[in-house]
């Protein structure tokens, strides 16, 4: 989920010079959080989770207000304030509305729990209860000797584990370096059509002899005016085609999975909701992030404690962007889908609520089952499906997906992708229930093999290189080959970033620290 630069651009032209005199010429339009903008998204929210918001529909349209942006993070211009005003007092109307999902769909963890037919197996470590506020943590002596080099401290990329006595299983660390080595080229792959509608997506692969999609998105060969109707997404056309792939670039699907490296380095596997925070905060830059994780940041920013972060106006709380934390959650309980599920919960409540919950769970629970060394494709998605509330849109989208994947076995892909956006097109295209469906439904038709799953994923449209990404990831820990040189080499074992002290690291260590969080009690 590369998402929309933190301001929008005009759309041609340079941009103009701030006014002077403190004029309103060459605002920041910030993405992802105008209240104007953010009406729209919550009332889409709420005909999806139930709630009779009619009353309140009708009088933002009376008072002139308009509907979300489809695709961009915000509109071209500013509302009035008492537009603006009204927005905002909207949005709180709007979160008191009941939600006749809500007993189906819980989002605290006992709740969660309490919902599954048969515990998955595993060592489930407990979940620290109940959340501290975000002052100053206590002091831990093991966690004092971790923070040796000083607070905030860089990550440590090389040397011996931190902590003496725990072995790390050169297994464990081969699949590892698969596993980030298939998020890397699965986010790659998605890049260059992030945003493109599905139809787009076809004709440029078409257009260059790739469809079905098996290689690198190229513009060789492709008519001008095609590119033209269908451009690649702006800010990745320039690292991630064919042509001009040197590396991985930097994209948030690779810098969360940094900073959840850092996260367990820094505070250990006990980690709360707070310290995510307090992680974001010393090391995230706002503007890196998007959606739901934009607007966790503002109420950080405005005093909020968690899970208040999550739910104070923010319509994006079931979008994908805790499923794109989710991996390193899943890489270090191997074999352990619960423990994974309960880590992948504390990180993904500061942000996200209901179905955009689950959607980490699913992936962290699949991912650790995989993770584990023993598991076929299908073995970790049932795993991931087990952590998930059964009654919930996303397990129904994800028993559904894997259901047509599974009928329509051997026919094209495309068929069971139109099948897909025929049921979930109602759903934004960052969304979590359609884009984890997409995941489920690509993995299980591609039967684990690496090449053809991240290549479904990709092909199937919405959040590409989300989707790419995790793909890629579960596909490379199940697949006997791993990932296929044709697609390792062009990454050059080197991942950009700005996630501070990772620039530029190789798969291969980032390999050895997570196998060291996995060995760490």
């Amino acid at each position: 989920m590369t998402g929309t630069p933190p301001c929008d651009p005009p759309a041609a032209g340079p941009a103009p010079l701030p006014a002077q005199g403190g004029g309103s010429a060459g605002a920041v339009r910030l993405t992802w959080v105008q209240p104007e903008d953010l009406v729209g998204h919550e009332l889409r929210q709420a005909a999806e989770d139930g709630r009779d918001a009619e009353p309140l529909h009708r009088a933002w349209l009376a008072a002139g207000g308009h509907p979300a942006p489809g695709r961009a993070g915000a509109s071209p211009a500013p509302a009035p304030p008492e537009l603006r005003a009204l927005a905002s007092r909207l949005l709180t109307e709007l979160a008191a509305l009941p939600s006749p999902s809500a007993r189906d769909e819980p989002t605290p963890w006992p709740a969660i729990t309490a919902t599954w037919a048969v515990p998955p197996p595993g060592r489930e470590r407990g979940y620290p209860s109940p959340t501290p506020p975000l002052g100053p943590r206590p002091a831990d002596p093991a966690l004092a000797a971790r923070r040796a080099e000083g607070s905030p401290p860089a990550p440590d990329m090389d040397g011996p584990a931190r902590e003496p006595g725990h072995r790390v299983d050169p297994r464990l660390r081969e699949r590892l370096e698969r596993a980030w080595t298939g998020r890397a080229v699965g986010c790659v792959l998605g890049k260059p059509v992030e945003k493109l509608p599905l139809e787009g997506i076809r004709a440029l692969a078409r257009a260059a002899g790739n469809w079905p999609l098996d290689d690198w998105f190229t513009e060789r060969g492709v008519p001008a005016e095609l590119l033209a109707a269908h451009p690649w997404n702006r800010r990745s056309a320039a690292t991630s085609l064919a042509e001009n792939i040197d590396g991985a670039p930097e994209d948030d699907d690779l810098n969360y999975p940094l900073l959840n490296l850092i996260l367990l380095r820094r505070y250990g596997r006990g980690f709360t909701t707070a310290d995510v925070a307090r992680l974001w905060l010393d090391e995230l830059p706002a503007g890196r992030t998007f959606t739901a994780e934009r607007l966790a940041y503002r109420n950080l920013l405005l005093g909020l404690e968690p899970p208040a972060t999550a739910t104070h106006h923010n319509p994006f709380r079931e979008w994908i962007g805790a499923l794109i934390r989710a991996d390193v959650h899943g890489w270090t309980n191997p074999g352990d889908p619960a423990a994974a599920a309960a880590q992948a919960h504390r990180d993904a409540v500061l942000t996200h609520t209901g179905n955009g919950v689950y959607a980490a769970l699913f992936a962290a629970a699949a991912i650790a089952e995989a993770a584990g060394g023993r598991a076929d494709v299908h073995t970790a998605l049932r795993a991931g499906l087990a952590v998930v509330p059964p009654r919930s849109r996303l397990a129904e989208a994800v028993r559904h997906a894997v259901d047509t994947a599974t009928r329509h076995a051997d026919a094209d892909f495309d068929r069971v992708v139109d099948r897909l956006h025929a049921r979930y097109g109602h759903y934004h295209w960052v969304h979590a229930v359609p884009n984890t469906a997409l995941i489920a439904a690509a993995l299980t038709h591609a039967d684990g093999d690496f090449t053809r799953s991240v290549c479904r994923a990709v092909s199937g449209g919405w959040d590409t290189d989300s989707n790419g990404a995790t793909a890629g990831s579960l596909a490379a820990l199940v697949d006997p080959d791993g990932v296929p040189h044709r697609w390792s080499a062009p990454l050059k074992n080197r991942l950009a970033t700005t996630v501070p002290g990772f620039d530029g690291i190789g798969f291969d260590t980032l390999a050895q620290l997570t196998a060291q969080e996995a060995a760490r009690p």
